[in-house]
């Protein structure tokens, strides 16, 4: 479904990114992990148009996604969750979630995304009128990824999800990606919380200093030598 090839990213005179390579099959959960300043984020902008490759090849279904802006790339598919969430805090719940219909593509199905959404999440529609900015971090970040999942998406980019919560919300995160993956999305996330993320996708990239240094299966990179050094320095 998703597949980087060669890809180098960085802003300006810095790079932040070197020779990525990977890929998302379509039905996966796939998460790249890494330590803070890894180049995680950078990583996901690159994918959904918000930051120029400096070179690389990057491709969604066959379709290249540098010969499209930002807002074409939603309509091929492709949803991304921002860190830290990014709502609009003096909106409503459902004001946040039906501007993630934005798309031409998603519009006409809106009214059924919506209600899919709280299906999925029966507190978004408890709390549809209350704004966004009043609720708990665990409620925006479920606020956050209905709006993605408004766009009808394909592919959902889910960037550091965990990223300023409270232990606690944390596991409540982790079991709403359990939850995403149980209705058959692909996912591909990126996330510091090592060992939370590789209990919820198939396989996982580890990203240190912007190149890619390990990849397998999650359960074998729960005990790879690699994800110790790159987290504790071990």
């Amino acid at each position: 479904m998703l597949d980087l090839k060669g890809v180098n990213a960085g802003y300006g005179s810095f790079q932040a990114l070197f020779d990525i390579s990977l890929n998302v099959k379509a039905g996966e959960a796939v998460a790249v992990i890494g330590p803070n300043g890894a180049g995680k984020t950078t990583l996901m902008r690159v994918i959904s148009g918000m930051t120029e490759p400096f070179s690389g090849e990057m491709e969604m279904e066959g379709k290249s996604l540098s010969s499209f802006p930002p807002h074409q790339i939603v309509e091929l598919g492709i949803a991304h969750v921002p860190e830290n969430r990014r709502l609009f805090p003096g909106m409503s719940v459902e004001d946040n979630l039906k501007l993630g219909a934005f798309a031409k593509t998603a519009r006409s199905d809106s009214a059924k995304n919506l209600e899919f959404v709280y299906e999925l999440f029966p507190r978004m529609k408890e709390r549809r009128s209350q704004l966004a900015g009043t609720m708990s971090g665990g409620e925006q970040q479920m606020c956050a990824i209905g709006r993605a999942i408004m766009s009808g998406p394909k592919l959902l980019l889910m960037d550091e999800p965990s990223a300023g919560l409270a232990p606690v919300v944390v596991q409540q995160v982790f079991s709403l990606v359990r939850r995403i993956r149980e209705e058959g999305y692909t996912v591909l996330i990126v996330e510091q919380n090592v060992q939370q993320v590789l209990q919820v996708v198939d396989r996982a990239y580890l990203l240190e200093a912007g190149q890619l240094i390990d990849s397998g299966k999650s359960k074998d990179l729960l005990e790879s030598d690699s994800v110790r050094k790159a987290y504790m320095g071990l």
